[in-house]
């Protein structure tokens, strides 16, 4: 099992780096290694430390 670290990204938040085989294998990457466009991801805390991660497709305003 890899493990991530959890990061401080400012006052009101932290992040986790998601490794980029799983974002080439998901297309998210474009032939340089960096993100290809913009995504979101909807992340929902299911149970104590537990969370699940869903890239959102289309965005609704």
């Amino acid at each position: 099992m890899a493990l991530n670290k959890l990061r401080q990204l400012d006052q009101n938040s932290a992040g986790i780096t998601l490794p980029k085989d799983d974002l080439r294998i998901e297309g998210l990457l474009d032939e340089n290694g960096k993100l290809d466009g913009e995504h979101h991801v909807h992340i929902r805390h299911v149970d104590e430390g537990e969370w699940t991660l869903e890239l959102v497709e289309e965005i609704h305003s």
